[in-house]
């Protein structure tokens, strides 16, 4: 009974004062005028990754067998498929798992010829055209579900390009992607020459 007596005062004084409605209202409405602004941003320049399992290890999640802490990555997503490079760390979305974004490596580009690994079913696979070779950086096959699962990846699955590492702060700083010297063999071919899938 006190209880209810106490709310009712409450929602008296309180919640039917105009400056408490007024107040309310106008911070409401502040926050809920930028969402629209952050869901833009979010999609289309950038946002915070995080790096889950051991496919990246060593370069990212360096801890991973020790800890298995995870880094934290910058994501830029403003024309996610320009200027694509061997080397280049990307975030895209899973051909096994379409609900899922995976993050991996660039290894060849269309027209290149990659030479695979197990359980992919041929030694050699020839990029198509609109279509890149992803693998994960650790030495263990079976701890990356990479090309040499689905194959090539068509780029417009790709979502955007890993540029820094913001954690562990020890790590923190630009990814120089263009110095990756992979274990994959890869010839550089040309992309006029790629086959083309319709």
């Amino acid at each position: 009974m006190a209880s209810s007596h106490a709310f009712s005062r409450f929602r008296n004084r309180v919640l039917r004062s105009p400056t408490f409605l007024r107040s309310f209202s106008y911070k409401y409405l502040t926050y809920l005028s930028w969402l629209p602004a952050v869901i833009f941003f979010n999609t289309h320049v950038g946002e915070v990754g995080l790096i889950n399992g051991a496919s990246m290890y060593p370069y990212l999640n360096t801890d991973f067998n020790e800890t298995l802490s995870r880094n934290l990555c910058w994501v830029y997503k403003w024309n996610p498929t320009k200027d694509l490079g061997r080397g280049m760390i990307v975030m895209f979305w899973s051909p096994y798992h379409p609900e899922t974004l995976s993050i991996k490596r660039i290894i060849g580009l269309p027209g290149d010829t990659v030479y695979t690994r197990a359980p992919y079913p041929y030694p050699t696979a020839v990029v198509p055209r609109n279509h890149v070779w992803v693998e994960g950086d650790n030495k263990d096959g079976n701890k990356t579900l990479d090309s040499n699962y689905y194959g090539p990846i068509a780029i417009p699955l790709i979502q955007g390009k890993v540029t820094h590492i913001l954690w562990p702060r020890r790590s923190f700083g630009s990814i120089p992607w263009w110095q990756f010297k992979g274990r994959t063999k890869v010839i550089h071919g040309r992309e006029e020459f790629a086959p083309h899938f319709d």
